[in-house]
């Protein structure tokens, strides 16, 4: 396979009770070629103390990770991305905010085999999520599952890839950072203008075909369920128009009436 680099960027903010975990996540990888950036908003509990206990036992363990630790005020969890695409190195990101977590010590290993010696890097590598609560205990399976073959068009249907099983490769995310007019369902966004990018280079996204992230239930766009949804909507017509994204609607409404 390719000998690719990837960078993980984790967002915190008063993170102190579910960041541990995250961070013993990375730090089991078995992967050596890791770039982990901590994005930190000015927190004022011990997430900045806990991370930085965490940077010097990843350096004890000499695994070959480099760890890199920001804390500073921001403007939103989507500025904070933007900072990590913009600080990342790797040859693809991807986010694993606090609470989430790697399910095994080789899933970097998994993603990074998904590359071919010598091929030209796919334009996003893609798996699985399982939801798991505030004790990282497996909750099940995320209700909408990626497809093997995936488009820029995928999303008409939901967003069917969590956005912390989404590896974007780098140059293509540095050329589409998180839109902060939306402040709560850019990450949908995002990943649509990555994959368009993708096609316009003529490069395949690429189906890992088992669970990349155990996912922490809630977030933003749970507790905004209303605002959210509204969002989604504008996003949607934007890429697909209007009248295509109110028939997708009407029949998701449908659905969910002959579902009951």
């Amino acid at each position: 396979m390719n000998k690719i680099k990837i960078t993980v960027i984790t967002i915190t903010y008063n993170a102190e009770n579910v960041i541990v975990r995250t961070l013993d996540s990375v730090l089991k990888q078995t992967f050596p070629d890791i770039e982990h950036l901590i994005i930190d908003g000015a927190s004022n509990d011990k997430t900045v103390s806990i991370a930085t206990e965490y940077e010097l036992r990843s350096s004890s363990a000499n695994n070959g990770h480099e760890i890199k630790i920001t804390s500073e005020p921001d403007n939103g969890l989507y500025d904070a991305m933007n900072k990590g695409i913009n600080k990342a190195s790797g040859n693809y990101l991807v986010f694993l905010n606090a609470g989430d977590a790697f399910p095994s010590s080789s899933t970097l290993e998994t993603i990074a085999s998904m590359v071919g010696e010598g091929e030209e890097l796919p334009g996003v590598l893609y798996g699985n999520t399982d939801i798991v609560d505030d004790n990282g205990t497996f909750l099940r399976h995320r209700r909408l599952s990626p497809p093997s073959h995936l488009s820029w068009r995928s999303f008409l249907h939901g967003m069917l890839v969590c956005h912390q099983a989404f590896y974007a490769r780098t140059d293509i995310a540095k050329r589409n950072n998180y839109d902060l007019h939306y402040k709560l369902s850019a990450d949908i966004d995002w990943c649509i203008r990555v994959m368009k990018d993708a096609k316009r280079n003529n490069l395949p996204l690429r189906y890992v075909d088992t669970v990349v992230v155990n996912y922490l239930e809630g977030g933003m766009s749970i507790k905004n369920h209303k605002e959210s949804l509204k969002e989604r909507y504008h996003i949607m017509c934007r890429h697909y128009g209007f009248i295509t994204t109110t028939f997708m609607h009407l029949w998701f409404v449908f659905r969910g009436i002959l579902q009951k």
